[in-house]
């Protein structure tokens, strides 16, 4: 089987993202404005606090502005590390968690045999991230979520209920691009990759910009499976 730093299309260099990242770089700290309720990502980061060890190394994968995961993470004293396309999210999670660590990166850059090497974690969080790529590299950005934990590690992740495929959508004023899954697809997608779903939360979201449709977020909380 290949790995996914040489399967065809993970992080193919003729993907490109640039529009992506131009995107959330135009919208910046509007992003906290329209979505000011995360009521979703608020109880996951709450699980993990409550999961994981004090000092537990945790990546948190699009962590745009760092609000409010990597905020309440770095809070409960664990070791923060936030990777985002943009460099304005970055910017903005740097003053917004000072204490924290946070690289302006493609998930793909992570991938076994990438770029980057961050090390292994605790724990990592990928609330919407994933939505961004195209189904294609979903699951093998799930599997290189999967390396990067340690054994028996914790994993968060939320996704939009769509059945859409790198589908262009206005987004704050910009375009982007995003996919999604109906849940028990996504639940099927997240088994495969090697994670064990140990818990699952439903929630209606009407953001307050009149250009982002509301919508059905699904969290998953997830441990990783033991080696095969």
């Amino acid at each position: 089987m290949n790995s996914p730093s040489n399967r065809p299309g993970y992080g193919n260099p003729q993907l490109d993202r640039g529009g992506q990242a131009e995107a959330f770089d135009a919208i910046g700290d509007r992003y906290d404005d329209a979505f000011p309720h995360k009521e979703g990502q608020v109880a996951a980061a709450e699980w993990l606090v409550e999961s994981l060890p004090p000092g537990a190394r945790v990546l948190d994968l699009g962590c745009g502005t760092g609000l409010p995961t990597a905020r309440r993470l770095a809070d409960a004293g664990f070791q923060v590390v936030g990777v985002d396309l943009s460099h304005a999210m970055v910017e903005l999670a740097r003053a917004n968690v000072p204490e924290a660590e946070f690289h302006q990166l493609d998930i793909a850059d992570l991938r076994p045999g990438g770029p980057r090497d961050l090390g292994r974690f605790d724990a990592v969080t990928a609330f919407f991230a994933l939505l961004m790529l195209p189904r294609a590299e979903i699951p093998l950005a799930l599997e290189s979520v999967r390396r990067l934990l340690a054994p028996e590690g914790v994993f968060a992740l939320s996704m939009v209920e769509a059945d859409v495929d790198d589908f262009a959508i206005p987004f704050l004023g910009s375009t982007v691009r995003v996919s999604g899954y109906l849940r028990d697809e996504l639940r099927e997608v997240v088994d495969t990759a090697g994670f064990d779903i140990v818990g699952e939360s439903l929630y209606s979201y009407a953001p307050t910009s009149a250009d982002v449709q509301p919508e059905e977020q699904i969290f998953l909380r997830c441990r990783r499976k033991p080696e095969r």
